[in-house]
């Protein structure tokens, strides 16, 4: 009976994603050879679209940059290098990577060109910074990406989804940002930013690889001979090289939005730090945590409390930075003059009543005569309204 159950389950289950009858692998592998060069048009369009993410990165637009994404040209060299690794197709290979190195070069001197001429300077380049510290989701984005990517390419009847791959793995903004980071020599963001570019760009090809392997496409008959254990493991390094870098970076990622939520909801729950004294604005950065208080300075006492509260919630000492905006008076001084406040606040409101008072009086008189005014009409209007005597009293007049 299990034996039978499971049987079902296995045919129900392949027949959902069994993807024979729904591949071309040949017609595929013929289009991603065709889109791997770059010239004529694709140069144009390619150019273009980097100036138009550039634009949007400069302005902040991400609507903008959507728009580029959809339509550069990127993915057909890196797709070609997976395919050329996939079915030991040397020359396929070669063309490839010629045509990636063509097209990073095209990139980044029209985005660098770009940022060179802009008259924009951005204060804060929220969009270009989010291009500089790749991850490992960036690794994921990219694995599963390219993953959907191939798979689209190999169908018989393809549809909609490339367009959506080209927006998730986000291949021209970093190129963008590298262009950015070479104009104004801030080789933070050039770096950044290329690492991510090659990290995306490593991890769709080799998912490009994975899924060639597996729809088994057909090997090139005049490409390299079996691939030797050095090539496997030369390529196997090169995947660790950009993977671990990437782990770390989430790491660090999450450590530092674990303690953004911890320090955050440490202050938001001690705002009143001592009877008269309390914080008014904080700020953090990375794993440190910038404390503004306002009121009567802290005691040592009234400090320490508060740094033990902090040690409590997992915060260092060495990681807090207190700094004290008090009025520079003792307490008396401080209640005297707030009482001066009130009393000077009294004495105006008393003057600003007093002068309602006498525009209401005024306003009064006035409306007493507005009245009279009109009664005197109304009278007026009665005589001018009177009816006309009878013909005979006018004849004996």
């Amino acid at each position: 009976m299990a034996s039978s159950i499971w049987t079902l389950v296995r045919r129900l289950f392949k027949q959902y994603i069994y993807l024979g009858d729904d591949i071309d692998t040949e017609s595929a592998a013929q289009r991603i050879k065709g889109g791997i060069w770059f010239r004529g048009p694709n140069v144009w369009i390619l150019a273009f679209a980097i100036v138009l993410a550039s634009v949007g990165l400069n302005v902040n637009s991400t609507a903008v940059i959507i728009g580029a994404m959809l339509v550069s040209p990127l993915m057909g060299p890196i797709i070609g290098i997976g395919l050329g690794f996939g079915t030991n197709d040397v020359d396929l290979l070669k063309s490839a990577g010629k045509n990636l190195v063509v097209m990073v070069i095209i990139s980044l001197l029209a985005s660098t060109i770009f940022f060179i001429l802009s008259p924009l300077s951005l204060v804060n380049p929220t969009e270009l910074e989010a291009r500089t510290a790749p991850t490992i989701y960036d690794v994921l984005i990219a694995l599963f990406g390219g993953l959907a990517g191939i798979l689209e390419n190999s169908r018989k009847e393809r549809g909609t989804v490339l367009s959506g791959v080209a927006i998730a793995t986000a291949l021209m903004p970093p190129l963008c940002t590298a262009g950015y980071g070479l104009a104004n020599l801030n080789f933070h963001f050039f770096f950044g930013a290329l690492y991510l570019f090659l990290i995306n760009s490593v991890f769709i090809a080799l998912a490009t690889y994975l899924m060639v392997k597996y729809l088994h496409f057909r090997q090139a008959s005049n490409g390299l001979p079996e691939i030797t254990r050095r090539r496997k493991q030369i390529v196997t390094a090169i995947f660790i090289l950009f993977l671990v870098p990437s782990i770390w970076s989430a790491v660090v990622l999450v450590k530092e939005n674990n303690y953004e939520r911890n320090a955050s909801y440490f202050v938001e729950t001690n705002r009143v730090v001592g009877p008269q004294s309390y914080i008014y604005d904080y700020k953090i950065q990375g794993r440190h945590i910038d404390i503004a208080l306002a009121g009567e300075p802290l005691t040592d006492s009234l400090r320490n409390v508060f740094i033990a509260k902090a040690a409590q919630a997992n915060i260092k000492e060495s990681s807090i930075t207190l700094t004290e905006h008090t009025f520079g008076m003792s307490q008396t001084q401080m209640n005297s003059l707030i009482n001066e406040i009130y009393t000077r606040t009294d004495e105006g409101m008393a003057q600003h009543n007093a002068q309602m008072a006498t525009l209401q009086s005024r306003l009064d008189s006035l409306s007493l005569l507005v009245g009279s005014l009109s009664h005197q009409t109304d009278s007026l209007m009665q005589l001018i309204e009177l009816p006309p005597l009878p013909e005979e009293e006018l004849e004996i007049k």
